[in-house]
């Protein structure tokens, strides 16, 4: 079995909505929103069903998970992707986050800290989010994806991610702020960096033709290889299928990766093979989940804090 990594923590933090819908909110930045016919009930059932069934299949595979529920009454129809309003550390530190949208800053919740505090050894809580009324966001691990063996945080500039808010965890956290300027194929920028990159223990997975600058593109894919990591490019087609938007995780088992079914599906075997030499592939079926935007990775906030006790 793999030895314990810092990069794929053993328990994550998900929520379960209750009236899900994609978030008109945050349509204009985010190219990965989709427009659906369906009817509103008929969207908040399936995405109900879909984070109650991954959560089932992660604590299947020995991930410990907190689910906690959503019902929708502060109108937080992205609530279930909690990795943007908070993220945890080693040594007991979490972050608070700024966010962009008004009706995100609503899902930030106070009995999620409680819960860290209560089964996990925590040392700070340092928030961020009085950043907002200065106009600095940052979106916790959407903006950043962070390497926590190197201590690089990886970011794709956007009006998600501020430069001097960027700055400040870095600082706070000790991690070398690793920004660049991303374009799609209509000009348009990466609203999250975990939607084209994804770092695991021994590989990463990366849209790297989004980088703008090909000098900075070969210098992240550098950054990345001499940690030891295999570097596997990700196409246009996998992008846009969410294969960047994944999780190393640490089961019960070893490591897994988890992921869409939709993004699974879109790797070759050649880039499974890689991946697999390290995590076994965990695929969650999250179709409805995806039409806001955001896939698996965006749905855990992974918890690298010591349990009490």
């Amino acid at each position: 079995m793999p030895q314990p990594s810092a990069q794929a923590p053993a328990a994550v933090a998900m929520v379960r909505p209750h009236r899900f819908h994609p978030n008109p909110d945050t349509a204009a930045d985010n190219a990965f929103q989709s427009q659906t016919a369906q009817a509103p009930e008929a969207i908040a059932r399936l995405a109900h069903a879909e984070v109650t069934a991954a959560a089932a299949r992660l604590q299947a595979a020995g991930v410990r998970v907190h689910l906690f529920e959503d019902l929708g009454e502060r109108d937080t129809p992205d609530a279930v992707f909690p990795n943007n309003w908070f993220s945890t550390h080693a040594g007991g530190h979490v972050a608070i986050y700024p966010m962009f949208a008004e009706s995100r800053r609503r899902e930030r919740r106070t009995d999620v800290i409680e819960m860290l505090k209560a089964e996990y050894r925590v040392q700070d809580v340092i928030d961020y989010s009085g950043l907002e009324p200065d106009g600095m966001f940052l979106e916790g691990t959407g903006a950043m994806v962070l390497d926590h063996i190197a201590r690089v945080a990886y970011t794709a500039q956007s009006n998600r991610a501020d430069p001097v808010a960027l700055e400040r965890f870095c600082t706070h956290f000790n991690y070398e702020p690793m920004a660049f300027a991303t374009a799609d194929a209509q000009g348009l920028p990466c609203y999250h960096t975990n939607v084209m990159l994804c770092v695991g223990t021994d590989f990463a997975l990366g849209g790297f033709h989004l980088i703008r600058d090909p000098a900075r593109r070969q210098a992240v894919r550098e950054r990345l290889a001499e940690s030891g990591r295999a570097v596997i490019e990700l196409s246009a087609q996998q992008i846009g299928a969410f294969a960047g938007n994944a999780l190393e995780l640490t089961g019960a088992q070893g490591r897994v990766l988890a992921l869409s079914a939709r993004a699974a599906a879109s790797l070759s075997a050649e880039q499974k093979a890689v991946i697999e030499r390290s995590a076994t592939l965990l695929p969650l079926d999250v179709p409805t989940i995806e039409l806001a935007g955001g896939s698996v990775r965006c749905m855990l906030a992974g918890i690298h804090l010591a349990r009490r006790g």
